[in-house]
């Protein structure tokens, strides 16, 4: 998954007025408690990132 399809994926469930506000604040436990620009910028694949916001957000499995 490149970077432009996940930030597409985070705009789409969370609004792209607030997406990167919640990638910037919120801790996720599945991604070892870092925000989501922490993992990314620690180098966590976008997949992996995904797969945790997907988890910690309980959406439906055709969203994963």
């Amino acid at each position: 998954m490149r970077l432009t399809e996940f930030w597409a994926r985070m705009d789409h469930h969370l609004g792209p007025a607030y997406a990167r506000t919640w990638a910037e604040t919120q801790v996720v436990q599945e991604l070892g408690g870092r925000t989501v620009v922490e993992a990314l910028a620690d180098g966590e694949h976008a997949k992996t990132v995904w797969r945790a916001v997907w988890a910690h957000l309980q959406l439906p499995p055709s969203e994963r």
